[in-house]
């Protein structure tokens, strides 16, 4: 898959494309990353690609012609008609069903915005798609691209050291999309502290049922519309819903 970066700092992605676990997919051409800067394609000699708002106010805002003309040469090397995706705080929430729906795509182009954001005729003409992080404003959307280029790359194949660790991820369906549970690691005791007796019993079934009980747990006290969508899609059987009953009456997990 190709994603095509246009962004007014390149020089951002950088260290991001080759760093960390993810760096194999982008390394390996699993996720292609083509970055543009609309700033060559501005006309003049300080490369404009900005201009002051009509009806006055605050900030500048990203003028039309650079970026259709970056766009037209991103579709040119292209030669599809992958999406446009502008990311912006009026957009849809970014999600797990949202990255797995680009990590089985052939990617798409992402529009990085910055200053007071780009001319509206842009966006009505061009962008097919809108994503926001969430209720929170960014100086600019190359943290945003970021994001979902990482959340992109580590569902692909051999790009994570185990196969099976981004089935455990929140959110995933393989959890019913409710929270992971805790971990731990050595020491066994660290500060006073002790790693649950189940986790060291060898006793699998128990473990596992501590693990689902946790996340059930989590999930009712930080997200409980977690809980209610796993439940609304029948993903809660009996013993789900005996663990939520205890943990909403006060009662301890029994493991």
């Amino acid at each position: 898959m190709r994603f095509d970066v246009v962004t007014l700092f390149p020089e951002l992605f950088a260290p991001f494309l080759s760093t960390g676990i993810t760096r194999r997919a982008f390394e390996s051409g699993q996720v292609n990353v083509q970055l543009h800067n609309p700033r060559d394609f501005a006309q003049g000699n300080y490369r404009r690609v900005d201009d002051r708002p009509f009806g006055g106010g605050p900030g500048m805002v990203m003028m039309t012609e650079p970026l259709s003309q970056c766009l037209a040469s991103i579709r040119a090397e292209r030669a599809d008609d992958a999406p446009v995706v502008l990311f912006s705080p009026i957009g849809k929430p970014l999600k797990h069903e949202m990255v797995t729906h680009w990590a089985d795509s052939n990617g798409a182009t992402l529009i990085c915005g910055r200053y007071e954001g780009l001319d509206q005729r842009f966006i009505d003409t061009h962008v097919t798609e809108q994503i926001s992080l969430g209720d929170f404003v960014l100086s600019g959307g190359e943290i945003a691209a970021m994001a979902l280029l990482d959340a992109v790359a580590r569902l692909q194949p051999g790009v994570l050291g185990d196969a099976d660790s981004h089935a455990q991820d929140s959110f995933n369906p393989a959890l019913d999309g409710l929270l992971d549970c805790p971990h731990y690691t050595r020491p066994e005791i660290w500060q006073g502290q002790a790693v649950p007796d189940v986790l060291l019993s060898g006793h699998h079934v128990n473990i596992e049922r501590w693990r689902r009980s946790q996340r059930l747990m989590l999930s009712q006290g930080l997200r409980p519309e977690l809980i209610e969508q796993a439940r609304q899609a029948g993903h809660l059987d009996a013993a789900d819903e005996a663990v939520l009953s205890r943990y909403n009456r006060g009662l301890p997990d029994p493991l």
